[in-house]
């Protein structure tokens, strides 16, 4: 696999206050990486370094062989970027907005696929006033889709869809890395960066607290939970070996003429293991 993007060492601060102290991380080609954190723990600032719109104090950064802070054109026709908030001309029709943005580039895709893949062929000739917020993001995402990047910057793409459109999403994401495209997502949706990532990090106070397959940072979270009810009352035990202590449990039940109602093993999720390592906090941006 080849490298789309390196990130060594990187420093930034505003106002002598450090948004990010020493943030290294690779990205493969092809591969979805989640960039997971808090409020403030320096995400938005380490994504728009590797999209050229801030530059960094010190530190190393390729994106796809250039350096993004020198934003040459030969980088900007190969990446695309969903912003959390995007505006565009209320009167203009979807395949209007799209067609506008593929002037941009010297080798789009064809206007009417984008539409399609993004599941607006249905609001083609709509004006962008009358979408709905779902709608938006899907537009938001075609805009970014037209020029056939490479490399794809989603930030929070699915903020404001319903459970379905979110799945939507989900497939439609799933689609782009079976094309090849390289993907750095970041998301407040922990499940969402465990269906999709390949990898993630996890950044906190502006350094990179953990990194690796959504497997390997669960699997560095031993202890799972049985949880039943037993004469009406609900009990939780925590267990790094489940399998002996379900055993003990029923078997002590059965001794006993008692039923563990409702019983449950349940396995730590990424976002268990995310809360432990943030610590709930939420740092002021």
């Amino acid at each position: 696999m080849t490298t789309a993007i390196v990130a060594n060492d990187l420093h930034k601060s505003y106002d002598g206050v450090e948004a990010l102290r020493g943030v290294s991380f690779e990205v493969q080609a092809g591969e979805v990486f989640g960039l997971l954190g808090p409020n403030g723990a320096g995400k938005t600032t380490t994504v728009e370094i590797l999209e050229g719109y801030r530059t960094r104090d010190s530190g190393e950064v390729t994106v796809l062989g250039h350096d993004p802070a020198a934003a040459p054109r030969a980088l900007r026709e190969r990446i695309g970027v969903v912003l959390q908030q995007s505006e565009f001309t209320p009167h203009l029709t979807v395949r209007e907005v799209h067609r506008l943005f593929a002037g941009y580039y010297e080798h789009p895709r064809d206007v009417d696929e984008v539409v399609q893949l993004v599941g607006l062929e249905e609001k083609r000739d709509a004006r962008v006033k009358t979408l709905s917020g779902g709608q938006k993001r899907r537009l938001d995402l075609g805009v970014a889709l037209v020029g056939d990047p490479d490399l794809v910057f989603l930030d929070e793409p699915t903020t404001g869809f319903d459970p379905a459109a979110r799945r939507t999403a989900w497939d439609l994401i799933r689609t782009l890395r079976s094309l090849g495209k390289t993907i750095l997502l970041t998301t407040h949706y922990l499940d969402e960066a465990q269906q999709l990532a390949d990898r993630v990090a996890v950044i906190q106070a502006g350094r990179i607290v953990s990194l690796g397959t959504p497997a390997e940072l669960i699997g560095t979270a031993h202890k799972a939970e049985i949880r039943f009810e037993m004469n009406g009352e609900p009990v939780v035990v925590q267990t790094e070996d489940p399998t002996l202590t379900l055993h003990e449990l029923t078997s002590e039940a059965l001794a006993n003429g008692r039923r563990l109602e409702h019983l449950e093993v349940r396995r730590p999720s990424l976002e268990d293991v995310y809360l432990d390592l943030v610590g709930g906090e939420e740092n002021a941006e």
